[in-house]
């Protein structure tokens, strides 16, 4: 059996667990349609509704490429942050390769649920709260399929790089979402966005989803370099006004 049918089923089964009596076949089966027929997505992800869509999605196999290419780029044993984490499987898939990861998304029940995973498989990572304060300091920040949702997408970006090295993000035109936003999401941008900063990884999956990782230190270290001049011309000018 590979690791990816072990993950399933342990998603399906810790489901059940976790909903007991509660726990509806036909919710799982037919978690697409609940989708489509949402009215606002970010109501969808905060309802009892979003742990068997995101439990389905987590059984696919749509994800497995994205994990692979934050892989490639940063080596456990990192401190990876799930950002928009939902329950936690990509995390938890992490964890299981050697990674130290933490989490955070809006107090709802999906991380409500992931609280008890993390319980249940006697692991002690932590859970933030997005409307609360979330640290910095991690190797890299991931967020698949999370950008989409947002206003602002460089607010984002900045967000994310103020508390990782290296920013990993899908960019993916959802067409169910692209009825619902103002304009569409910027790819282009975002992607010229990324090589400006230090584009380490770059490839588009399924015709649609963009993945890019990408570091902010190229352009941290030229902003060191600035201030190190800017402070040694004007250690200059104050020794020639001394002189004067």
């Amino acid at each position: 059996m590979r690791a990816s049918d072990h993950d399933s089923e342990q998603d399906l089964t810790e489901l059940k667990t976790y909903l007991g009596d509660d726990y509806d076949e036909q919710r799982l089966i037919k978690y697409r349609e609940a989708l489509t027929a949402a009215t606002s997505l970010d109501t969808f992800y905060k309802s009892n509704q979003a742990l068997y869509d995101l439990t389905a999605f987590a059984m696919n196999r749509t994800k497995i490429p994205y994990r692979s290419a934050l892989r490639r780029i940063v080596a456990p044993p990192a401190r990876l942050l799930d950002y928009g984490c939902g329950i936690g499987s990509d995390g938890l898939r992490f964890i299981n390769d050697g990674y130290q990861v933490e989490f955070a998304d809006f107090d709802c029940p999906s991380t409500r649920y992931l609280r008890w995973r993390l319980e249940h498989r006697h692991l002690d990572s932590a859970v933030y709260n997005i409307g609360g304060d979330v640290p910095g300091g991690f190797d890299a920040a991931y967020a698949f399929d999370v950008i989409y949702l947002v206003p602002d997408p460089f607010a984002f970006l900045t967000y994310l790089e103020e508390r990782a090295r290296i920013v990993v993000v899908n960019l993916i035109q959802d067409p169910l979402e692209e009825t619902r936003r103002s304009r569409p999401l910027p790819i282009g941008d975002v992607v010229a966005y990324a090589r400006r900063r230090g584009l380490l990884y770059y490839r588009r999956f399924y015709g649609r989803s963009h993945m890019l990782i990408y570091t902010s230190e190229r352009t941290r270290r030229s902003a060191q370099q600035l201030r190190s001049q800017a402070l040694y011309a004007r250690a200059r000018l104050e020794q020639a006004a001394g002189l004067q």
